[in-house]
C-alpha cells in the first residue's frame, strides 16, 4: 500500500525516528502504526547493541530526597551535550525518583516506569539520541535530616556532582553547608574508622620510605610518621577537614557548634573511575567524516 507523508510525519513525532527509517518501517508493516513502532524498536535494539561498546563517561548525577531517605544516581552518556538535552534530563529525573524505592542498581534497571523498565527506557533513548548510555550506579542514605546539593547543576536536582549529607540535630542550613563542603573537599570517608585500612597502610609505607631517606634514627622516624599520618587522616576524613565555611574550625567542631552530628554522606561525580578514550581533534573529524 502507498505510504502517505502524513503517516510518516505521525510516526516520526511518536518515535523520534528519522524520516527514512519511519517510511521504511511503515512500508515493511503495510502502514500499521503499532507494528511500525515495534519494527523501529527492534531496529533500535540493534543500534543500541552496536553502540554499547563505546565509552560513556559523561552524563548526569541526580539526587532526590523523600522523607528520611536520599539517593544519588549516575546516568552516563558519551558526550556532555546529551546531559544538556531536556529529554535526557527528564528520563534521569524519572530514574532518580524510582530509585528512592529501590535498594541497588540492578533492581533499578528492572524497575517499572510508565509501563516500561528502566533498561528498556535506556535502550529506547540510545536508539533515539544515538549515543551509548547506561545507569552506572546508585547509592542510598538515611538520616534524621538529609541535605542535597548539586554542583554544576543543569536542571533541578541534577548536575556533574551530587552530594547528600545526613545529620541529626542542628538545622538543614548547616547540613547544606556541609554538603557544599563535601562537593569541594571530596573527603574519602566520614571518619578514621570508616577509612579503608589498605589506604591508610599504603600512605604509612610511603611516608616511612620518605622519612628513611632523611637518614634520621628510627625513633625519630617513628615520631615523624606519627605527625604525618595525623595530618593525612585529617585531610582525607570529613570530620577532620577544615570547614570551608570557617577554616578555623574542623567540620567536626563546626557541627558541635551547630548542635549537629553528621552521620553520613554520599558524593558522586560523573565519570569518576572511568577510563576515557582520548582522540586528537583531527582523528575526531576524520571519524565523523567516515574516513
Amino acid at each position: 500500500m502507498a505510504i502517505t507523508a502524513a503517516q510518516v510525519k505521525e510516526l516520526r513525532e511518536i518515535s523520534g525516528a528519522g524520516m527514512m527509517d519511519a517510511k521504511k518501517a511503515l512500508t515493511e508493516t503495510d502502514g500499521d502504526m503499532d507494528a511500525a513502532m515495534d519494527w523501529l524498536r527492534t531496529k533500535g535494539l540493534a543500534t543500541a547493541a552496536k553502540k554499547s561498546g563505546r565509552t560513556a563517561a559523561e552524563g548526569l548525577v541526580a539526587v532526590a530526597v523523600e522523607g528520611n531517605t536520599g539517593i544519588a544516581v549516575e546516568v552516563n552518556s558519551e558526550t556532555d551535550f546529551v546531559g544538556k538535552n531536556a529529554e535526557f534530563q527528564g528520563m534521569v529525573a524519572k530514574i532518580a525518583n524510582a530509585a528512592l524505592k529501590i535498594d541497588d542498581v540492578e533492581a533499578l534497571k528492572n524497575a517499572d516506569i510508565d509501563g516500561s523498565t528502566v533498561a528498556t527506557m535506556i535502550t529506547d533513548a540510545i536508539a533515539k539520541i544515538g549515543e551509548n548510555m547506561g545507569v552506572r550506579r546508585m547509592e542510598k542514605i538515611e538520616g534524621e535530616t538529609i541535605a542535597p546539593y548539586v554542583h554544576n547543576g543543569v536542571a533541578d536536582g541534577m548536575g556533574k556532582i551530587g552530594v547528600l549529607v545526613a545529620t541529626t540535630g542542628g538545622d538543614e542550613a548547616f547540613a547544606k553547608q556541609v554538603a557544599m563542603h563535601v562537593a569541594a573537599a571530596n573527603p574519602a570517608a566520614l571518619n578514621v574508622d570508616e577509612l579503608d585500612p589498605a589506604v591508610v597502610e599504603k600512605e604509612r609505607q610511603i611516608q616511612m620510605e620518605i622519612a628513611r631517606e632523611s637518614g634520621k634514627p628510627e625513633q625519630v622516624i617513628e615520631k615523624m610518621i606519627e605527625g604525618r599520618m595525623k595530618k593525612f587522616l585529617s585531610e582525607v576524613t570529613l570530620l577532620g577537614q577544615n570547614f570551608v565555611v570557617n577554616p578555623d574550625l574542623t567540620v567536626e567542631a563546626a557541627a558541635k557548634e551547630a548542635g549537629a552530628t553528621i552521620t553520613g554522606f554520599i558524593r558522586m561525580e560523573v565519570g569518576e573511575g572511568i577510563e576515557k578514550e582520548e582522540e586528537d581533534f583531527a582523528a575526531e573529524v576524520a571519524k565523523a567524516a567516515g574516513a
